[in-house]
């Protein structure tokens, strides 16, 4: 984040990270679902401020449009992947994956 002058950054209390990491994928409408951490944004995050929004497809679409709807600048996380295969003596194959974060980006820009 500091190639975003970012000089704090605040992460979702536990039980509101739990909710994001585990949206149920048998609910047809999540926006109520989600009501819990927009509440938390809105209470927390000042107008220009930079919102790390990465998960669920549809549920970062909301909150995106949340955010930017409260004047936050929403900012996703790109990374460099490498996958390298290795065919062992007993023929299977050990595949490694690097990954190494490069650079946050605004979404839409």
């Amino acid at each position: 984040m500091r190639q975003l002058g970012v000089g704090r950054i605040v992460a979702l209390p536990p039980e509101l990270q739990e909710l994001w990491s585990q949206i149920p994928p048998d609910v047809a409408e999540i926006a109520a679902y989600l009501q819990p951490v927009q509440e938390w944004l809105a209470s927390q995050a000042r107008p220009g401020d930079f919102v790390l929004i990465q998960g669920d497809f549809g549920a970062t679409y909301l909150l995106v449009n949340f955010a930017r709807q409260h004047n936050l600048i929403p900012v996703y996380a790109t990374t460099r992947r490498q996958a390298l295969e290795e065919q062992l003596a007993d023929g299977s194959i050990r595949m490694v994956h690097h990954f190494q974060h490069q650079i946050f980006r605004r979404y839409g820009v």
